[in-house]
């Protein structure tokens, strides 16, 4: 029987060989966060939203040259918050680390952004921060990071609540049937979590993502008894919609090539639709990606691999949902906030 249990850290980290790095300014109200490895590691992306802001992502077709990439950066800032790749792309150069182009070195990048730029902080800059704080991101990156205002969700909001950067992940124990394949896989997701849409049921603390709850990890409320769900209308939207953006990055050390990890992105992408209400929005740039550590292996059935493929779909679905409600849950109040948090509005009354 396949079985399922959290991960030892409960983050994107659990995967073995991804490291996670934050940076943020806290006056700027604004941060970046970069997922890397000591490889380069195959990547796909899917998109949801139909606002995005993004770069490099074209080297994640399934038809491109390129298998493998050194980095993926998220950030605030919207269109402005793409200079955090350049810096963490000129400090991987540094290190020798790219794709070998004769002489040269060539960093592969892809990021995407969430805009930022109206939650109370301090843009008035002279000089753009972001392409510095891509680089102390990357110069962070290590097993261990924080959840809630860090990094590209030091700013980040949600309809009613700050937002925040999340993570989950899970351990998939599958039968051992002496087909070659790994018999545990390990799955996670991290979150930066800046909807349009809202987390929570409306007027209630309990999260959408509720039912999918590991341990008590964002509360332990359980799904809402209340009547006011699905069935009361639009739940709370943001009063300026064009502001918003949720972003994904699920990781796996399953081999998978560039067009599995598409499959594994769009599997993902339902468990926005399990978190946020509404998700994938006109007014939102949501985007997955989709990493895998491990070469692929050839020579494979393809039913059974596919039927492989489905449950670490699933299981990446889950821990999007779950990444995206403790984003949320551990967001810090900060002088200057527009929302309270999850913490202050609800936090006193029903924390265990």
């Amino acid at each position: 029987m396949i079985s399922f249990k959290s991960g030892e850290r409960n983050l994107l980290t659990d995967v073995p060989g991804v490291l996670v790095g934050n940076a943020s300014n806290e006056e700027l109200k604004s941060g970046s966060t970069v997922v890397t490895a000591k490889e380069a590691f195959a990547a796909s992306v899917f998109r949801g939203g139909a606002a995005p802001g993004a770069r490099e992502t074209d080297l994640l077709d399934c038809d491109s040259l390129i298998s493998n990439v050194d980095a993926i950066v998220l950030s605030g800032g919207s269109a402005l918050g793409l200079d955090a790749a350049g810096g963490v792309a000129n400090a991987l150069r540094k290190r020798g680390k790219g794709f070998a182009i004769n002489e040269q070195t060539v960093p592969l990048v892809p990021s995407a952004i969430i805009f930022d730029l109206n939650n109370g902080g301090d843009k008035n800059w002279s000089c753009n921060p972001y392409q510095q704080l891509g680089e102390d991101a990357l110069a962070d990156a290590s097993p261990e990071f924080s959840l809630g205002s860090y990094g590209a969700g030091c700013g980040a909001l949600t309809a009613d609540l700050k937002g925040g950067l999340g993570s989950a992940s899970l351990e998939i124990q599958f039968p051992d049937n002496k087909t070659g394949y790994k018999p545990t896989v390990s799955v996670a997701a991290l979150a930066v979590v800046n909807p349009v849409g809202s987390v929570t049921v409306p007027h209630q603390p309990n999260f959408w993502a509720a039912n999918v709850e590991f341990a008590d990890e964002f509360g332990g409320l359980g799904v809402s008894s209340s009547d006011n769900g699905l069935t009361s209308g639009l739940p709370a939207l943001k009063p300026v919609v064009r502001q918003n953006t949720t972003l994904i990055v699920v990781a796996t050390d399953a081999p998978m090539n560039a067009s599995q990890l598409r499959r594994l992105a769009v599997s993902a992408n339902t468990g926005l639709a399990r978190a946020i209400y509404p998700s994938n929005t006109p007014f939102d740039g949501d985007m997955v990606f989709a990493v895998s550590t491990s070469a692929v292996e050839s020579g494979r059935e393809l039913i059974e691999e596919a039927g492989r493929e489905l449950v670490i779909g699933h299981a990446a679905a889950l821990c999007v949902s779950r990444a995206i409600a403790r984003g949320v849950y551990h967001a810090e109040s900060a002088p200057g906030d527009r929302l309270p948090t999850w913490q202050q509005k609800w936090g006193n009354r029903y924390n265990r």
